[in-house]
């Protein structure tokens, strides 16, 4: 992989890396040995930590764009689920992706990935909720940011 590791992506970067389909926002970095385990594959819970620094930077990008208030609501994980696919390796390139798949009044689920080469290695799948950040109840996701989701990363609206 020629990419650069902790800078977002380009679609082209992306594709020239193996990605089948660009995704809203990828990130490159390298297995390090801190990530392994006594069995030498990179431990569960790293997996965690990488979808984790993604989607900080994912919601980041909404604020910075105008797509949710600041300061505005606070932002967090109602439930998520992990497959593991294939076990990564130290040394190995691998780029973790991020996109809204669907949206709701206060929530919008994500899928991230990772991805070495061509190879899916891990999924996560999460449902974001927005609350206000007094905690008093859900907050709105904002029409412009439903209206991002549908036009550019082809989210669908539910219930």
């Amino acid at each position: 992989m020629t990419v650069i590791y902790h800078t977002p992506l380009s679609p082209d970067q992306q594709r020239a890396a193996g990605m089948p389909t660009p995704q809203p926002l990828a990130m490159a970095d390298q297995v390090r040995f801190s990530d392994l385990d006594t069995n030498n594959h990179v431990n569960n819970t790293v997996y965690f930590e990488w979808f984790e620094r993604l989607r900080i930077r994912y919601t980041q990008s909404l604020v910075e764009r105008g797509l949710i208030d600041s300061p505005g609501p606070r932002v967090v994980i109602r439930s998520g689920s992990i497959r593991y696919l294939q076990e990564m390796l130290e040394r190995e390139d691998y780029i973790v992706t991020c996109r809204c798949t669907s949206f709701r009044n206060t929530s919008y689920a994500l899928a991230q990935e990772v991805w070495v080469g061509r190879e899916l290695r891990a999924t996560f799948e999460c449902i974001l909720v927005l609350l206000e950040r007094d905690g008093s109840g859900r907050y709105p996701l904002p029409d412009r940011l439903k209206q991002y989701f549908e036009q550019t990363e082809n989210a669908r609206p539910e219930g």
